[in-house]
């Protein structure tokens, strides 16, 4: 997901070493200007917030579940980025 978000913001020539700065411009110059559901960009900062939490956080408990429901949203946020990229591209969708 993030490196999907970082492509689409290479469009808008804006980048960030961090994720929580690619969280930022991605709301400012994709979600908030129409081209990204906010909807599904609210995958993006979960799955941060997640991945560090398995990082950084003793004891935490992750289930098969919740690592699937991680893979699907990771897929719709994917296929809803590469829609994206096609309407940035001004190119017709397949």
């Amino acid at each position: 997901m993030f490196t999907a978000a970082k492509a689409l913001l290479a469009l808008k020539e804006k980048d960030s070493a961090k994720h929580s700065g690619v969280i930022s411009l991605f709301s400012r110059y994709i979600v908030k200007n129409n081209l990204f559901p906010k909807k599904l960009s609210k995958y993006l900062p979960k799955a941060k917030d997640l991945r560090e939490d398995a990082d950084y956080v003793d004891f935490i408990n992750i289930t098969k579940e919740d690592a699937n429901l991680q893979l699907e949203r990771a897929a719709e946020f994917i296929k809803e980025a590469e829609k994206t990229l096609l309407k940035m591209l001004d190119k017709p969708e397949k």
